[in-house]
């Protein structure tokens, strides 16, 4: 053995004891005491971005910030949310340097301030709340890291008195993406549909944005290579993206470059308003949970992607079990396209949730539902997108003591549910509650409610049991007759990540 074999089995030796070398098993070389799983481990950081809530004056605005207690985490961590301000307008240029100037700047620099939610994050377990008024409060960017970020949600509340949205408007603030599909959306002239697309990085991002309807995709004049500068939101009135008014479609957002957050703000002249949030990735089967039980008319609406039209069946998931709707027992959707059928009261004094499998060969959709509340001229209209199970645990924040609900269903078998209320956010003890939800059922829970509650809680949601469980939350609020309402559901919080083990072996060396 010459001297060089003998530095080089010595320098690995030190490598391995200074730094903890670790190599994967070989696949051929695994056996009973060197296969691992992967470890269940905390996230260390986690990006949220919130839509600006309004242009109305009459907008008063809630954020609600929660981070469940996940073990594992260690006593390190931050949270913030600031305002989505493109770098160059934040920046002052030289010109900007006479007193006029100044004042100008200070002016806007104060208004800035004004309109920023002052959330200061508490510990996991407990909420922080803030709040803004009128038209003017700016998107916003969120980072979590430490014991902040597993689970990390912000959830963002915005009650308008009159005029077109008016209502209670909510939506969850979402993690940046690359793709986003929106069933649902509407050009007819009494709908305003904006789609916001926020950009939390240093970098300009660029997407694309198309439209797809009842014959396919439509002819857009601007939709492609939209710009959205580094720190910033960008809305963009769909209508002004295309010329043809059609009520049912699908709007596709795809990002060439960069990231983005992604929600869709819709506003009706006279069925009030709500976000639509992306669907869950296009599959042959979907779950649209969490129709509340009073509502006069349910639309649904789907689509199908790729290049094979999608035949489905729509079934009622209801207190008493799975039913199929008369006379809408199934739905043909046409490859590229976007089809849409009126269920009318279909929940029949239930709660309930759709249920969508395919009939022969499955093919991928996404799918969503526009649900209204109310008659006549007090009608007020939400939306519920298809979404991913609960997984291993999913927050919903912002609750009150009075116009939450939970719904559970459980599409597949019963199964088991823990609910976790947390402490409020000015005060109060946390509970717990565990739920059976039979196998194609929907229940809407009686909540637990903290001890004590001074403020806002959180609603924590767990499966204890294998079966797949979806869930979604509505708050809701009445005001001049109108019942307010907005839905958000409750897909896996992805609070955690599967890192593998990893072992010492300095033979793989000497291969």
């Amino acid at each position: 053995m010459n001297r060089t074999t003998l530095s080089l089995i010595a320098g690995t030796a030190a490598l391995a004891a200074v730094t903890g070398f670790a190599t994967l098993n070989q696949p051929d070389a695994a056996g009973p005491d060197t296969a691992k799983a992967a470890a269940e481990l905390p996230v260390e950081r986690t990006s949220l971005l919130c839509p600006s809530p309004s242009t109305s004056d009459l907008a008063d605005t809630s954020y609600t910030s929660f981070t469940p207690v996940t073990k594992g985490t260690d006593g390190d961590g931050t949270a913030e949310l600031v305002a989505a301000t493109a770098e160059s307008a934040a920046a002052p240029s030289d010109k900007e340097s006479d007193k006029e100037s100044d004042k100008e700047s200070d002016k806007e620099s104060s208004k800035k301030k004004a309109t920023k939610p002052a959330i200061t994050p508490k510990a996991p377990g407990t909420p922080a709340v803030g709040d803004s008024s009128g038209g003017e409060a700016p998107a916003l960017l969120g980072t979590a890291e430490g014991k902040f970020a597993p689970g990390w949600t912000v959830q963002e509340t915005t009650e308008i008195a009159a005029g077109s949205g008016r209502g209670l408007q909510g939506v969850t603030c979402t993690a940046p993406d690359t793709e986003f599909w929106f069933p649902g959306v509407s050009t007819l002239a009494d709908r305003t549909d904006y789609v916001h697309l926020t950009n939390p990085d240093d970098s300009a991002a660029v997407a694309d944005i198309e439209l797809y309807g009842k014959d396919g995709a439509l002819s857009t004049t601007v939709g492609e290579g939209i710009t959205i500068p580094a720190h910033s939101s960008e809305p963009i009135l769909l209508s002004t993206l295309t010329g043809e008014k059609q009520e049912d479609l699908t709007v596709h957002v795809n990002v060439r470059s960069g990231r983005v957050g992604a929600a869709v703000q819709a506003l009706d002249e006279k069925l009030g308003g709500d976000w639509l949030a992306a669907s869950t990735d296009p599959a042959g089967t979907q779950v649209i949970p969490g129709i509340p039980k009073d509502a006069t008319a349910v639309r649904l609406i789907a689509h199908a992607p790729g290049d094979t039209d999608a035949d489905l069946k729509v079934q009622l998931a209801s207190a008493s079990g799975l039913i199929t709707p008369a006379g809408h027992e199934t739905l043909h959707v046409k490859a590229g396209m976007t089809a849409s059928v009126d269920l009318g009261d279909v929940t029949r004094g239930e709660a309930g949730s759709l249920i969508l499998t395919p009939t022969g060969q499955s093919a991928p959709v996404v799918a969503a539902a526009r649900v209204l509340r109310g008659k006549g001229t007090q009608q007020e209209s939400a939306f519920i997108t298809a979404t991913a199970p609960v997984g291993t645990r999913a927050s919903a924040a912002g609750n009150s003591a009075k116009g939450s609900t939970l719904s559970l269903t459980a599409p597949k078998g019963t199964a088991k549910v823990k609910v976790t209320a947390s402490a409020g956010s000015g005060g109060g003890t946390a509970v717990s509650k565990t739920y059976t939800v039979k196998a194609g059922t929907t229940q809407d829970v009686e909540l637990p409610v903290p001890t004590g509650l001074k403020g806002t809680y959180a609603l924590t949601v767990e499966p204890l049991t294998d079966t797949p469980v979806y869930a979604s939350r509505t708050l809701s609020a009445t005001q001049k007759g109108v019942p307010g309402f907005t839905i958000q559901t409750l897909p896996d919080d992805r609070g955690t990540v599967a890192v593998p083990e990893a072992d010492e072996d300095v033979a793989v060396l000497q291969k």
